[in-house]
């Protein structure tokens, strides 16, 4: 009797995702969850957006986005049509028939993984779980995740429902490029697993209805496995052109110019770039998740562990540069005024998450520089996870501005930046992008780094 209801539950919950009177549920409205909502309301799915920031669900609810990629005419359109309402009111899961988990997944203190946020999450759920729903994870996390953290915790629901019986839970990554216009969320195909047979078939045909491709694997683990293999072997690269950076500087080799060179070869190499070191959610987190993962399983990934060494190094090597530059004009840091160009962590975005300018910025300011910055999608920024910095607000590109500087730090290489301006009007110009490659003139007053 028991297998009967299952599958008539499965079967139910099959049909409803066929038909696409499927209601979805999103937990975490951000860079993840928003263009995720946005690939299933265009596939004609309702969803409702569940986030415990108030601030977030009122502006939704005005058909206003606070995120620069996602626009404000987008989520007007998701309302118009009614397909889509935001709440912080954690109550009304149980509404979905789909539920998918995209909350942040940062490192403790210790550089540990802090599941705190997914703990949280699955919590609610629980306490609203009935039968016949779908919970999905789609945050980064470490392999065993899903099987160990979120299915114990949602099978302490009340009701005492079981999972693959009376509910079904998978793991899918989310695989989101924030800037790139080339991907949207429907556009990429997605990986998932599922805790048993019926999980996963049912995750995949949800995920068919938005998603250009859909791409089963065999368990929870080889999916959140996945994730972390894409984000390390990112990582694991640029280390490699970052310590090459450091060599080949001493060297007085153009680094650009050598993956220039190398990426003309069609097979065997892939090129990427160097930096003032990692940014964003991922790709500086999820070699620590592999490490201590590693060290739960007895071993060292030492490989890994190097790479993350190396990138977390790059910020003071380029601050030391900044300082020898400096130097050869008989000037100190502590005093100079320096703006940094750009905080986000990457090109032409607005998020600042573990950006390496931060940590530019904390060590200019420790070493007693008069710091600004300008960028065109950040406005300000204040304390910002473990950085202390005073609060500080963007400042308009203006030729005074730029005369001003005694140095100016290129962090961040944005298309809205006009590098021929900024050489013009700056004594001493700080490049860790090679944004300024093209420039014509004034190169001699420009120093990579």
């Amino acid at each position: 009797m028991a297998d009967a209801v299952a599958t008539a539950v499965a079967a139910e919950l099959f049909e409803k995702i066929r038909t696409k009177s499927a209601v979805v549920g999103v937990v975490g409205l951000g860079y993840v969850g928003l263009p995720l909502i946005d690939a299933f309301t265009s596939a004609g799915l309702r969803c409702v957006g569940f986030d415990v920031d108030w601030a977030k669900v009122q502006s939704l609810k005005e058909g206003v986005s606070y995120i620069r990629h996602m626009q404000s005419a987008t989520i007007q359109g998701w309302l118009d049509r009614d397909l889509f309402e935001p709440t912080a009111d954690m109550s009304r899961l149980s509404e979905a028939d789909a539920i998918v988990i995209c909350v942040p997944t940062p490192l403790n203190a210790s550089r540990d993984p802090d599941l705190t946020y997914i703990e949280q999450t699955a919590d609610a759920i629980a306490r609203a779980l009935r039968p016949g729903q779908l919970v999905i994870l789609e945050s980064t996390t470490y392999p065993t995740t899903t099987r160990d953290v979120l299915v114990p915790i949602l099978q302490g629901n009340p009701a005492g429902l079981r999972c693959g019986a009376d509910f079904f839970v998978a793991y899918s990554p989310e695989r989101e490029d924030p800037g790139n216009q080339n991907f949207t969320a429907a556009s990429i195909p997605k990986v998932v697993g599922g805790m048993d047979s019926a999980s996963l078939e049912l995750a995949c045909d949800l995920y068919r209805h938005a998603i250009v491709q859909v791409v089963p694997v065999s368990s929870a683990e080889v999916a959140e496995a996945c994730k972390i293999l894409e984000n390390t072997y990112r990582c694991v690269n640029i280390a490699l052109v970052n310590e090459l950076k450091v060599l080949f500087d001493r060297m007085g080799i153009d680094i650009w110019e050598v993956v220039a060179a190398a990426a003309t070869k069609p097979f065997g190499f892939q090129a990427f770039y160097p930096g003032p070191g990692l940014g964003g959610h991922c790709i500086p987190i999820d070699p620590f998740y592999l490490s201590w993962l590693a060290r739960r399983n007895g071993m060292s990934a030492r490989f890994i562990e190097l790479a993350g060494e190396v990138n977390t190094r790059m910020p003071q090597y380029v601050v030391d540069r900044l300082g020898e530059f400096l130097n050869e004009r008989r000037l100190p840091i502590r005093g100079s005024r320096i703006a940094i160009l750009g905080m986000a962590y990457k090109k032409d975005v607005d998020d600042f998450r573990e950006s390496p300018a931060l940590e530019l910025a904390a060590l200019l300011w420790k070493r007693g520089a008069i710091l600004t910055y300008s960028d065109p999608h950040v406005a300000n920024i204040g304390r910002a996870g473990h950085h202390e910095l005073p609060a500080m607000t963007s400042q308009p590109l203006t030729p005074e501005y730029l005369r001003d500087q005694d140095c100016v730090l290129i962090a961040t290489d944005h298309s809205a930046f006009d590098y021929e301006l900024i050489v013009r009007h700056c004594s001493l110009v700080v490049d860790t992008r090679n944004a300024t490659k093209s420039v014509q003139e004034g190169q001699d007053r420009i120093r990579r780094a």
